[in-house]
């Protein structure tokens, strides 16, 4: 989904349109965070400036290991464990450490989560929990479990929210104008959905500061980091884009109108010249945002 899930445990939701499979997911999870690689070292970069030299780092939700492996490259002297309830998306992570050379300061640990979180063997000196906490039903039960798994001075770094991708200029040559905008509509009605059939689910205020505050941390500070890739995309990126529409077309198609579909199907036609394969306007716009805090000493 366009939301930039990080990779977690089997499935979650309760229905067909909500329910996730992340193991199926595995290739594109990994070819996005290999696109976003140059977002995150930027965040790496200034969470080395409030955690220099983090001991352990604790991955959470870490899907296929692209990030974990990211920590470790950034954080030479730091071990890092990769935690995700999908074994496969964990087994992938493992074997890319090996190639990267980082297997003897990578460990995985397989569970849902926050439970698992209480299998470490020590508390975390930095803690990264990116699109994992709102798969979780009660965000604010879940941010107390991160925060006990915390050493004393040891931060939590939240990544949540930011702004929707874009990829297309508003007017496109057919359909209506404004199309991606429509896209975001129905997909944060597909989002609440999920929200609410996550077990558990509890309606909370999405203030992220207050959240961490509520969690017994000192909120220390929050930055957006943006991916702005212009057009023409390179071939990863435009296979990215093309991938991310496939995937709102599978889950989205009841909630666009007949029109909108049409689009859609238009703009993953390899064969149509107006398809996001071949137009020359393609581009990938992106925020994220991260907030840290730091547990009291």
């Amino acid at each position: 989904m366009a939301h930039e899930h990080h990779g977690h445990s089997g499935r979650h939701g309760h229905s067909g349109d909500t329910a996730i499979d992340w193991a199926v997911m595995a290739p594109m999870l990994e070819s996005q965070a290999e696109l976003f690689a140059p977002l995150y070292k930027r965040v790496m970069a200034w969470l080395a400036r409030e955690t220099p030299e983090p001991g352990l780092i604790v991955d959470t939700g870490s899907g296929p290991g692209v990030v974990s492996g990211l920590f470790a490259e950034a954080f030479p002297g730091a071990r890092v464990v990769a935690v995700d309830g999908s074994g496969p998306l964990l087994e992938r992570a493992r074997a890319r450490a090996a190639r990267l050379g980082l297997a003897d300061r990578f460990g995985t640990v397989t569970g849902e989560l926050p439970d698992v979180l209480a299998e470490l063997d020590y508390p975390a000196d930095l803690l990264w929990a990116a699109n994992s906490l709102h798969h979780l039903g009660d965000q604010r039960a879940a941010l107390a479990a991160f925060a006990e798994r915390l050493a004393p001075g040891g931060t939590l770094a939240l990544l949540e929210g930011g702004l929707p991708a874009r990829f297309l200029p508003r007017d496109i040559g057919f359909g209506r104008p404004g199309f991606q905008a429509r896209l975001d509509a129905v997909e944060a009605e597909w989002f609440a959905r999920m929200r609410a059939e996550l077990p558990g689910a509890v309606a909370e205020a999405e203030d992220w500061p207050a959240l961490l505050t509520a969690a017994g941390l000192k909120h220390t500070g929050t930055r957006s980091f943006l991916l702005d890739l212009p057009a023409p995309v390179e071939d990863r990126a435009r296979a990215y884009v093309a991938a991310t529409l496939t995937r709102l077309r599978e889950a989205l198609a009841d909630g666009l109108d007949a029109d909108d579909r049409a689009t859609l199907d238009r703009l993953l036609d390899p064969e149509d010249e107006a398809s996001v394969h071949r137009r020359s306007d393609v581009f990938v716009l992106k925020a994220h945002t991260v907030y840290t805090a730091v547990r009291p000493v």
